[in-house]
């Protein structure tokens, strides 16, 4: 069987454990044959502790021209997400991207551009997607059964960091770095699973707050209400800080209530759909029938696996993708609105005017300190960087 010639930009955490899976056999469409790092630790450890026989690059460029590989997975911190998946696109070399699709829409839309004009097929690592619990939530609402969403609430406050998370990188937590905090670094998934279920909101109004829970930049406490074109309205609530988080996501429809949480789905279902019980009961204190339903669903749920073999059966027979990477910019966009919302301290619509938040976030990185805290470091490379003093500042060692 003929397989597809992989190379990795970024051996950091995500770039070693995708070559680990590559190297194992559970991609068995792909073989890996080269890998790009522009620091030479993290090239020594390829050679010595995954294969020998991979051909190792010190930078993303020479290996793209090197003729070896037809695919390329890019692992390497967000501002430089764009910048390699274009550079991927003008030698028509397919494309897997890390999350989150970039750090700012308009940065991203321009790679999105650059793969219309490509022949490569490209997908971004959205693995929450293959999660029975929310593809049977999409699957729910999507039918249309239960009518229109009239109220969504996220709160996913279980991604707790100590500050040690914090000091492990230069990059972690600052703007010129990272670009934002929890929402562009833990919540990516959770954005674009909001979205995907839910469809784009209209308006929001975010609450950020900026180094509440540990000493760094940027936000580890974020509370947004949101707006839909339908009327309903949405709460998103997530943390770095809770020590003993949540992960509850909550959907009122016209004709049901379903709750994703604790790895099961649960289903209230309403005899009469509420508009129709509203308009027609005569009781001032009425309620409606209901009966509880905990919801059956595949149990397959395949993460980075099957994203990863999902875009070999796509490149190999045309087969679809768990998410396209153009649909990367959905849940940036949301994560972008709310970061505008808090720099302005109102509501913003969406779209967003990127031209506007980029100004913004810009004006962040200008400010943006160089941590002197940090207990492990990687090499500092900013020189072979262009570009702004974020794109500068990004390093390839991530671990998110």
């Amino acid at each position: 069987m003929n397989r597809i010639k992989l190379g990795i930009i970024g051996l950091g955490n995500m770039g070693t454990n995708h070559a680990k899976k590559i190297l194992s056999g559970k991609c068995p469409d792909f073989e890996l044959c080269a890998v790009a790092d522009i620091n030479p630790d993290r090239l020594d450890f390829c050679r010595k502790e995954l294969s020998d026989k991979i051909k190792c690059f010190p930078t993303a460029e020479e290996m793209l021209d090197s003729g070896l590989i037809e695919a390329c997975l890019i692992a390497v911190p967000h501002y430089d997400h764009p910048k390699y998946a274009i550079e991927c696109f003008e030698r028509n070399i397919h494309v897997m991207l890390e999350k989150p699709a970039g750090v700012y829409t308009k940065q991203v839309r321009e790679m999105n551009e650059a793969a219309d004009k490509s022949s490569a097929v490209f997908g971004v690592m959205f693995n929450q997607r293959t999660n029975h619990i929310y593809r049977k939530m999409k699957e729910i609402v999507d039918s249309g059964k239960y009518g229109q969403i009239r109220r969504t609430n996220w709160i996913i406050t279980n991604w707790y960091r100590p500050q040690a998370y914090f000091d492990s990188g230069d990059w972690r937590a600052t703007w010129s770095g990272e670009g934002g905090g929890v929402l562009l670094n833990q919540c990516p998934h959770q954005l674009d699973l909001w979205q995907w279920i839910c469809k784009m909101p209209k308006r929001v109004e975010a609450h950020l707050l900026y180094g509440k829970w540990h000493d760094i930049e940027v936000e580890d406490d974020v509370s947004v209400y949101a707006e839909y074109e339908n009327g309903a309205t949405g709460v998103f609530i997530t943390s770095t800080g809770d020590p003993c988080g949540t992960n509850r996501f909550e959907m009122q429809l016209d004709r049901a209530k379903i709750i994703a949480e604790n790895d099961k789905l649960e289903l209230f279902e309403l005899k009469t759909a509420e508009p129709e019980f509203s308009k027609t009961n005569k009781d001032p204190f009425g309620q409606i029938e209901s009966r509880y339903i905990e919801v059956e669903t595949d149990g397959k749920n395949e993460q980075h696996t099957g994203v990863i073999n999902a875009w070999g059966r796509a490149i190999l027979k045309g087969e679809p993708l768990v998410a396209d990477g153009r649909e990367g910019i959905n849940g940036l966009m949301l994560s972008n609105a709310m970061h505008l919302s808090s720099f302005l301290g109102k509501a913003v619509e969406i779209p967003i005017d990127e031209e506007l938040y980029y100004n913004e976030l810009m004006k962040k990185v200008a400010s943006s300190k160089k941590k002197t805290n940090v207990t492990q470091v990687v090499a500092d490379t900013s020189s072979t960087y262009g570009g702004t003093s974020a794109e500068k500042n990004s390093h390839w060692n991530t671990n998110w």
